[in-house]
């Protein structure tokens, strides 16, 4: 069975089978498509699958205009496999379902012996609920290399996922090139060591951490995704989450104090100053990213920013009364506005997270409901974009259950049905309101995740029931996912995903020792309503 679950699927008689006279039929306009999929085909099969309008069995590759942007539909009878879509994106979703009806041994990269390529005679009709189906992940905690998030881009596009929202920056980390500031990376790519274990004082583990993305790689990053029809956009973390800028550059910092990349986690007080100087260097970072990439948002973040630092600086004080100021929120929303209107010269978007509600935000901002629905819910009946990522239904870095030996159990349980029940339109909104949730994205906070091996497993398969809840409609049934998810498992064990089991993590996914911190729902409620208190309408 199709994971996620079609909205239309019809079964017939007899399959189609692969074989030596199977070939891909494709206009030029969708060249890139065949070509992708012949090599998803070529090496587990051992089939030649050329590119070409003549077989006795051929793949053909179409685009219908009738049908909706992403929409596709797909057709299998015992002479031809037809896959048509409303784009390019369409036609390769419609790809995806074909592979996902071929064995689960399709996705190894070498020849599988005792194989039968053949796919059921079938047709499905489908097309995704929501136009934002993203993943968050934060490459600044643990970096990832380009091999695994090149990867990782691949488990996206197959659960038909199309948005990489890539947190770059933060505290412990400054992840891509920037040319005319050079010391980002050369000192704020790199910490001495990493804090294990969720509590404050919790051990250092004396081990240095770091690597970037240079900009040869992020267009590689960029092109790649672009092929799978994902959509990277990138993040850039201010005014708060910035030491490791400010440890590369001291001026941009409150005082121009020296510091190190942090090696903590948690909210740090350390937050950028507010000089013109400072926006002008942000400015300048902005340019670099938004030539990098060319997606119509870029996040600025704007999320846990304290303002002591900003209460405490006479000079600080002295630009708000130059300016107008009142208090410290204002300041916070002229600095992200003053980015917002550059990003805006050059014909972008702001993405940023719901704090930014706290103040006036940006115009043609989209904001990132992380605290709850709240932000959601307030943010659209502003007359704003949403994209809903609640942190207790979305954040994958929370724990997945009671079991004891959950790694550095953190927060609330996040099961595998508490994401499959993600919705994110936020309740109490009219239509037109309603119709500001571009959609949603699971979150990827990587604190406790210091390689892929174990975001594999805290992202999977929890990622997978996120993916469904944001492609398809109706009503939703759990057990019937969990059937289908039974089937699905073998596909993701044949790309090499350590995904949690049901039981339980295995022997070497546990973190023992090291200590977490784990909440109730109701302590965790309270913790947010207060987070929120001041955003609500």
């Amino acid at each position: 069975m199709l994971l996620p679950r079609p909205a239309s699927l019809q079964t017939g008689e007899g399959e189609f089978l692969l074989d030596v006279s199977t070939a891909i039929a494709a206009g030029s306009h969708l060249t890139s498509t065949a070509l992708w999929l012949q090599s998803v085909l070529r090496p587990a099969t051992g089939l030649p699958v050329p590119i070409s309008p003549v077989a006795r069995r051929p793949i053909r590759l179409g685009l219908r205009p009738d049908l909706g942007h992403e929409a596709y539909h797909l057709t299998v009878t015992a002479e031809c496999v037809l896959i048509e879509g409303g784009s390019q994106a369409g036609v390769f979703y419609g790809c995806q379902a074909l592979l996902q009806l071929l064995p689960p041994a399709v996705h190894r990269r070498a020849r599988a012996s005792g194989q039968r390529w053949a796919v059921p005679a079938v047709t499905v009709q489908d097309a995704p609920r929501f136009r934002w189906r993203g993943t968050m992940l934060d490459v600044a905690r643990h970096f990832m290399p380009k091999h695994d998030l090149l990867r990782f881009v691949d488990l996206m596009a197959m659960h038909r996922l199309n948005v990489l929202h890539l947190h770059l920056t933060d505290d412990q980390g400054w992840r891509v090139e920037i040319r005319r500031h050079p010391r980002l990376t050369e000192v704020g790519s790199w910490r001495r060591e990493s804090q294990v274990g969720v509590p404050q004082d919790a051990p250092g583990d004396g081990r240095p951490h770091g690597g970037f993305y240079t900009q040869e790689d992020i267009r590689e990053i960029v092109a790649y995704a672009a092929d799978r029809h994902v959509t990277v956009v990138p993040e850039i973390d201010v005014p708060g989450h910035s030491q490791a800028a400010i440890a590369a550059y001291p001026a941009l910092g409150v005082g121009g104090e020296v510091l190190a990349v942090h090696t903590r986690w948690g909210v740090n007080p350390n937050v950028l100053n507010t000089e013109e100087s400072t926006v002008a260097f942000y400015c300048d970072v902005l340019d670099e990213i938004t030539d990098l990439f060319p997606s119509r948002f870029i996040g600025i973040g704007g999320d846990e920013c304290p303002k002591d630092q900003w209460r405490a600086d006479p000079r600080t004080q002295e630009l708000m009364r130059q300016r107008g100021m009142t208090d410290e929120n204002a300041l916070q929303s002229w600095f992200i506005g003053r980015l917002g209107e550059h990003l805006a010269t050059r014909g972008r978007r702001v993405f940023g997270w719901d704090d930014l509600l706290e103040g006036p935000v940006p115009p043609g901002t989209a904001v990132a409901s992380w605290r709850g629905m709240t932000g959601a819910r307030t943010a659209a009946r502003r007359g704003h974009d949403v994209v809903s990522c609640p942190d207790d239904q979305v954040y994958l870095d929370y724990r997945q259950s009671e079991h004891p030996d959950e790694p550095i159990p953190f927060a609330v349980p996040l099961t595998l049905q508490d994401a499959y029940g993600f919705e994110p339109v936020p309740s109490g909104l009219s239509p037109h309101e309603a119709a500001h949730v571009l959609g949603g994205q699971a979150n990827i906070w990587t604190e406790h995740m210091d390689n892929p091996r174990t975001v594999d497993y805290y992202a999977f398969p929890r990622l997978c029931a996120i993916a469904e809840a944001l492609w398809s409609t109706g009503e939703r049934d759990f057990d019937d996912f969990r059937t289908r998810l039974a089937t699905h498992l073998p596909r993701l064990e044949a790309i090499g995903v350590e995904y949690r089991r049901e039981t339980g993590p295995l022997p070497w996914q546990t973190r023992p020792g090291i200590e977490g911190k784990p909440s109730t729902r109701l302590e965790w409620a309270s913790f947010i309503d207060q987070l929120v208190a001041h955003i609500k309408v």
